[in-house]
């Protein structure tokens, strides 16, 4: 089976000689997928009733992901989907909405996907670390998650604004297959979102920071840094390196000589584990006027012990930094209250589907 959210624009050209179709076929199917959101290929009816009996009996379909259950935060502006990939397995994947900047305009609308079930990083303050690792999601998988929050938002005459790969998951382990999402997500005769509206999130996987570097892309890049040195961060992140904080710092000004992208370091603040003044200290000196920014990250309660810092601690902390020369913000969360925030995710099935079709949930 092959789901036609998996081929590029180019490709589906070529399907279409494939199948002695013309050319124009394939802006037919792209039209439908990215603005229409058929949910099999009998709904595409630009397409001749034989082109799609056709298409389905050599195995080609449609959507790879559905959703089971719905949730939203008591202020409307965040919602999370459990959804089921084609085998089965259950992930999550969350839209994050702001008012807009004009009384007219949009709302800013962020949709944070997954990229893999699970996660074989092992952090130990994040929900989704402490689950284990199952499989890498597909490129269609991926881009299944922005359809279907686009087809809601599409029904509020609202778009997808931002996409970023902060939800369940490592990108960057997952490397071929986000970055033909990516592509398929900004081609314009695709999706057609903006590369600078596009960020990955990665614990640090040096080798694929580079190599990300080298495809020329003009998205944002977020590393996970959690520590300034590197006993504490391989604590907080046990498949870290022995010299990963030097090895990332240095792996941020690459990528940023190379596209011309200012890296984000995110830090995720611990009470008593790396909030400390001498903490912030130290990531003070490591940091300041390297041209970066810093993204404090109050942690978010999940299933383990650590705790979130007193208020104070985190003004404290950006007050440090700020006052050494460290561009610095501490992030806005949204979706605490339903387990939609930062190092939230995790999905546990209890059971089968009861009788609504839904599975039930422990976060």
């Amino acid at each position: 089976m092959t789901d036609l959210y998996r081929l590029l624009p180019e490709e589906m050209e070529d399907l279409m000689i494939e199948f002695d179709q013309p050319r124009y076929r394939a802006d037919q199917i792209l039209y439908a997928l990215y603005y229409k959101f058929p949910q099999n290929i009998s709904e595409i009816k630009q397409l001749p009733k034989e082109f799609r009996e056709e298409l389905v009996n050599k195995g080609f379909t449609i959507g790879s992901a559905k959703e089971v259950h719905k949730i939203e935060s008591k202020d409307g502006e965040t919602t999370k989907l459990l959804l089921n990939l084609e085998d089965d397995s259950p992930i999550e994947t969350v839209l994050m909405q702001y008012p807009p900047k004009k009384l007219l305009g949009h709302p800013r609308s962020t949709v944070c996907v997954s990229t893999q079930v699970g996660c074989a990083m092992g952090c130990v303050f994040c929900a989704t670390g402490q689950m284990g690792f199952e499989r890498n999601m597909k490129a269609e998988e991926i881009v299944s998650q922005v359809i279907h929050f686009e087809k809601i938002l599409s029904s509020k005459g609202q778009h997808t604004t931002n996409i970023v790969f902060m939800g369940m998951g490592e990108p960057l382990a997952n490397y071929p297959e986000t970055l033909r999402a990516i592509q398929l997500l900004t081609h314009p005769r695709g999706f057609g979102i903006g590369q600078r509206n596009i960020t990955i999130s990665t614990i640090g996987i040096i080798s694929a920071i580079d190599k990300l570097a080298d495809e020329k892309l003009q998205i944002g890049l977020a590393i996970s840094l959690h520590a300034p040195n590197d006993k504490l961060r391989k604590w907080l992140v046990p498949t870290a390196s022995p010299n990963s904080v030097e090895d990332l710092i240095k792996a941020g000004k690459r990528y940023f000589l190379k596209t011309g992208r200012r890296v984000t370091f995110e830090y995720a603040l611990i009470e008593g584990v790396n909030d400390s003044t001498e903490t912030a200290n130290d990531l003070a000196v490591l940091l300041r006027n390297n041209g970066s920014h810093v993204n404090l990250i109050p942690l978010n309660p999940t299933a383990g012990d650590f705790r979130r810092p007193k208020r104070d601690n985190v003004v404290e902390f950006e007050r440090i930094l700020y006052n050494s020369g460290v561009n610095c913000t501490v992030r806005v969360e949204k979706g605490v209250e339903i387990a939609a925030a930062c190092g939230q995710l995790r999905t546990d099935v209890l059971g089968k589907y009861n009788n609504t079709g839904i599975k039930s949930q422990r976060q």
